[in-house]
């Protein structure tokens, strides 16, 4: 909730700069280290500050301890002592300390913003909101008063506060409103160095009997990407309310060499959300129920070059287009450091008729659970077990040697998913995760599309100041396909495939609602089957807006 300020005592005057949390490291003096025997009050001193920037704050607070029994008595070792203790999670100590410092018309405006942290940290908002309000209405420093309004702004609004590492939101101290809607988009514009997912060479069909060579056409160009949501939520008890929403995602492209990647995908659901907390056990329950219908479109385009697919001379271009349809159902119970949850889901997917070719018109199903345990408030481990299955009405299955034969059993792939992730918090701007999975999926008819996959993954969120920062991700898969062949033919060997996929995402809020978002994206896959090898580059810059 606070913007992250750093204050530093310069010519006794007051400079301010975007760093840490909190006014912490405010105040440090140029540090030196004593080589003397004996340590003066002031060498504690110093020492202390030296120590607080390592973010070592219970060895400063013992050197600003030593400091003031060696006789230093000064507003700044109150100061500095007050937002140690704050750092440290000491906040009736860090209240008496600030208290003190007051005294000082140089640090007075710094402790009364200070206090204002503390007293949020403390649940005492009333008290919070007139120390921010002191810091606001002062015209000696512009730029902590405008981080005080910020501050005001957010807890009158009774803003949620999420931590990324604990995933947890802090209760709403009030009813919320009866009714509410919350509208967000997004739009953009981005440039995709290889639209069709085209091959970057030339290569064999070993598909075709006749063998033909093929050279695909890598083709590039620019993108808009578009994101609305908008969802209307009707309280109507206390901690239960009704919705119902809509979302438009898709992509277009302006080249009409290119038009046949745009896709989109409309989306309405309605539920409900229920969500109860009781402070003083520190349990929390969450429910989550709701039916949705979705239409989604895009051309069944060939790769090689971009074009629309056609079988016998009749266009099959509608092929990927369907409508999914089915309800869904989460649940999640936390206590203070374990938390336990469920997810089950049903849907049939309804593709376009097309004729020559099998519909993939299908069932899924998935259940899963997940178990998370947070260590500390900078450290958690979670569990997720995952078990899903798509059942094919019209796809034929495989036989062992790659052929497809009309009257075989349709395709049933069955799924499970074990994914094990940790986070760590390593600065208090910085945390990070990693994660494995391993997925299994059974062909559920002799086997040929076996596969199990091995996923390594890492994340790392830098909250660089109160309103820029960047995450990058990055997840390696590889795939062991125990029966397939490349090309579905038996001469050319046992089906290979690697992915690695690079994600960039840096944003920059430029009002409370309004942020600007770069997005870099690299996806990379390679294979023995051809067809399927494919480098991607994505760049999109583009604004979201949203409550």
């Amino acid at each position: 909730m606070s913007p992250t300020i750093r204050i530093t005592v310069k010519n006794s005057g007051i400079h301010t700069r975007a760093g840490y949390f909190s006014l912490g490291a405010a105040f440090l003096c140029l540090i030196f280290g004593t080589t003397a025997a004996a340590m003066t009050a002031d060498d504690y001193f110093e020492d202390g500050n030296r120590m607080f920037r390592d973010d070592l704050y219970w060895a400063a607070l013992l050197r600003y301890r030593q400091a003031g029994e060696a006789g230093l008595d000064s507003p700044l070792l109150h100061f500095n002592t007050g937002v140690a203790n704050y750092r440290a999670h000491q906040n009736i100590p860090a209240r008496e300390a600030l208290l003190l410092a007051l005294d000082s018309q140089t640090l007075r405006i710094g402790a009364q913003y200070n206090l204002g942290l503390n007293a949020y940290a403390l649940g005492e908002l009333d008290e919070a909101l007139r120390w921010f309000r002191l810091a606001r209405d002062q015209n000696l420093n512009p730029r902590l008063a405008n981080y005080a309004r910020i501050a005001i702004t957010r807890i009158e609004r009774q803003q949620l506060v999420t931590n990324p590492v604990v995933l947890r939101t802090e209760t709403r101290r009030e009813p919320p409103p009866f009714t509410h809607l919350d509208f967000r988009a997004r739009i953009g514009f981005g440039t995709d160095s290889n639209v069709f997912r085209s091959p970057d060479q030339a290569y064999i069909d070993f598909d075709d009997p006749t063998l033909p060579v093929i050279t695909p056409e890598v083709k590039s160009g620019a993108f808009m990407p578009i994101n609305l949501s908008a969802k209307y939520r009707v309280n109507a008890y206390t901690h239960e309310g009704f919705f119902g929403a809509y979302r438009l995602a898709g992509r277009y492209f302006q080249d009409k060499e290119l038009e046949n990647a745009n896709e989109y995908i409309h989306e309405l659901s309605f539920g409900s959300e229920y969500r109860r907390r009781d402070e003083e056990a520190g349990r929390e329950r969450e429910v989550y129920s709701a039916f949705t219908v979705a239409q989604h479109d895009e051309i069944y385009y060939d790769p090689d070059d971009g074009g629309a697919r056609a079988v016998n001379g009749v266009d099959v271009s509608d092929r990927m287009n369907y409508v999914r349809y089915g309800p869904e159902l989460m649940f999640r119970q936390s206590h203070e450091h374990l938390s336990v949850g469920f997810v089950a889901k049903g849907q049939l997917w309804n593709y376009d008729t097309v004729e020559f070719v099998p519909e993939y018109d299908h069932e899924y199903f998935l259940f899963g659970i997940n178990v998370q345990y947070q260590f500390s408030r900078a450290s958690l481990l979670r569990l997720t077990i995952d078990k899903f299955s798509r059942r094919f009405g019209d796809r034929p299955s495989f036989e062992l040697d790659g052929t497809q034969i009309i009257g075989a059993p349709t395709v049933r792939y069955d799924y499970i998913d074990v994914s094990l992730m940790a986070r760590q918090r390593v600065f208090r701007s910085v945390w990070f995760g990693v994660e494995y999975q391993r997925r299994n999926r059974e062909d559920r008819y002799l086997g040929y599309n076996d596969y199990t996959r091995d996923s390594y993954g890492g994340e790392i969120h830098w909250h660089a100041t109160e309103r820029f920062n960047v995450v990058a991700s990055a997840y390696y898969r590889l795939y062991n396909y125990s029966n397939a062949f490349a090309f579905n033919n038996p001469a050319v060997g046992r089906k290979t495939l690697e992915t690695l996929d690079a994600n960039l995402i840096a944003t920059f809020e430029m009002t409370n609602s309004l942020y600007l978002v770069l997005e870099a994206n690299f996806l990379e896959r390679v294979s023995n089957d051809t067809r399927i090898s494919y480098d991607r580059n994505q760049f999109v810059l583009g604004v979201r807006w949203e409550p």
